[in-house]
This record gives C-alpha cells, structure tokens and sequence, in this order.
C-alpha cells in the first residue's frame, strides 16, 4: 500500500472539513426546528415525520412499511402511533385476513393539522435557510446528490 499523496492528503482533509460542516448546520437546523414544533404546536420532530409519511400515503401504510420508511424500529413507531390516536390524529384500520396486522392513517383532524405544521416547518426552513439563494440552493442540492446514499456503496 502506498503513502496518499499531496493531493489526496490535502482532498481528504477538505472533505472532512465539509462533512463536520454538514453535520454542524444539520443540528442546528434540527435543534431549531424541534425547538419550534415544540413550543408552537406541542408536537416533536419524530411525530411530524410519522404524520409526513402518512400524509404522503393518504391510503395509509402497515405499521412495518412506516418503520422502514422512517427508518426506526416497530417499537419507536408504534409509540408515535399509540400517542397520534389518542389524540385523534391517526387512526388504525384492520387488515383483512391478517389479524396481526394493521394499515395506519391520518383521520381528517391529522390531515389538518400535518398541513399547518408542515407550511410552517417549511417556512422555518426558509428562514433559517435564508443566507442560501436559490441558485444556490440548487447547486448545493445537485452536488448532495453526487454523494452515495447507500453506506455500503463505496466500501473496499
């Protein structure tokens, strides 16, 4: 194995520089945004993505098929769901002949209320966001969209 070059020392200090950047402004984007969905809706980050998943499936999705989307286990989701149907945001529709089963939905109250949350999430965004123009904004999304999404992609 041969010793990295300049170059190569020089690259690999540049993206690791941008990856520690990347994660800095991602936290503190998250931070705010729960901070907000907080205080102005009692709600927290997990809770919207659940209902923005749902809201995307309007027929609904399996408990399994939420967790994969989101990425969280059975056990987190089913949390989240447990606590949206108390307060009439989601309701739980049987599956016929899968007893075990049960297809998720936002009811019309969820509906709404994902709709405000999200056109201020997406206001919230804006703002913090604001320093980007949107020229930018495009240049910055096409050079993400280089990067490999799957983990095991670039491994040797």
């Amino acid at each position: 194995m041969t010793a990295p070059t300049i170059r190569e020392e020089t690259l690999s200090k540049e993206r690791l520089r941008l990856w520690l950047r990347m994660l800095r402004v991602t936290r503190q984007v998250e931070a705010a945004l729960r901070e907000r969905l907080r205080v102005e809706f009692d709600s927290t980050l997990p809770r919207f993505d659940v209902m923005a998943a749902l809201f995307r499936e309007r027929e609904g999705l399996k408990m399994n098929e939420l967790s994969k989307r989101l990425r969280v286990s059975n056990g987190n989701v089913t949390g989240i769901v447990d606590r949206l149907a108390d307060d009439g945001l989601v309701e739980r529709i049987a599956i016929e002949g899968d007893r075990r089963a049960t297809r998720v939905r936002l009811t019309p109250n969820g509906c709404d209320a994902f709709s405000m949350m999200a056109e201020a999430h997406q206001g919230w965004v804006n703002e913090l966001l604001d320093g980007v123009d949107e020229q930018d904004a495009h240049h910055i999304g096409e050079l993400l969209h280089r990067l490999p999404t799957d983990t095991g992609a670039r491994q040797q």
